[in-house]
């Protein structure tokens, strides 16, 4: 059963020695999702499942042990999920951003608690696969949590990534307002297509949440929310 989940943004901007200088203006970002982890932390699941998106259609399973890198970026930086495991063979694929930054914000606040694995999910994927993705992470035996990855939209200034849309802040507004509240039938109702549009990469990886937490009960807490960079961020829990 799944017990806990929190939602985090994936931008490799969030790993400090990426940011650099500019590592201060995510701050706030970074305290709520160690905010987050301790809730994740004080459900003690037997396990921990990272959701996050990939380019390749999904879902793709990633052990414990894998390896991510953020050299592409030029920071001499590498990071593993979790404890090192059967596929510390070196030759394993590496982790996608969005799961490697989450083995950053694990590392940083000192994860112990339970195994980690890693569950990436394409963001064409559909809502309905998506949440039969969840119900199958829940499927199996123990107390599950999720740190679930993604960010809202890339479309909320003239100087972001996808340019200013004025549908991005009613967009965002809806999710906040979703993961805040726990809203199960919002989230699996978001628009795959608009989200597209906008260069939101969360949609996937909150419905398989959506799916997971079906019977769960859970309640929620938004604990941030923000658009730096003209990108929504938002930072949620669930228990």
């Amino acid at each position: 059963m799944l017990v806990a989940a929190a939602v985090c943004p994936c931008p490799p901007l969030l790993v400090s020695e990426v940011a650099a200088g500019a590592a201060p203006e995510l701050d706030a970002a970074r305290a709520a999702c160690t905010d987050a982890l301790g809730v994740l932390a004080a459900a003690r699941p037997d396990r921990l499942v990272v959701v996050g998106p990939v380019d390749a259609p999904g879902p793709e399973t990633y052990p414990e042990g894998s390896r991510g890198s953020f050299r592409g970026f030029g920071v001499d930086l590498d990071v593993r999920l979790g404890r090192a495991g059967a596929w510390d063979t070196g030759t394993e694929r590496l982790l996608p951003y969005s799961l490697a930054v989450a083995a950053w914000l694990l590392a940083r606040t000192g994860w112990s608690d339970a195994p980690v694995e890693g569950l990436g999910v394409g963001e064409l994927l559909a809502p309905g696969d998506c949440a039969r993705a969840g119900r199958q992470l829940v499927a199996g035996a123990g107390r599950l949590a999720l740190l679930v990855m993604g960010d809202a939209s890339a479309c909320r200034t003239l100087k972001a990534p996808g340019y200013l849309d004025e549908r991005a802040a009613p967009f965002d507004a809806e999710v906040g307002r979703a993961l805040g509240a726990a809203d199960l039938p919002a989230l699996l109702a978001l628009d795959s297509g608009l989200a597209q549009e906008l260069k939101v990469s969360g949609r996937a990886p909150w419905q398989v949440l959506a799916g997971a937490a079906e019977g769960a009960g859970l309640g929620g807490s938004l604990l941030f929310e923000d658009a730096p960079y003209g990108v929504g961020y938002a930072v949620a829990t669930w228990s």
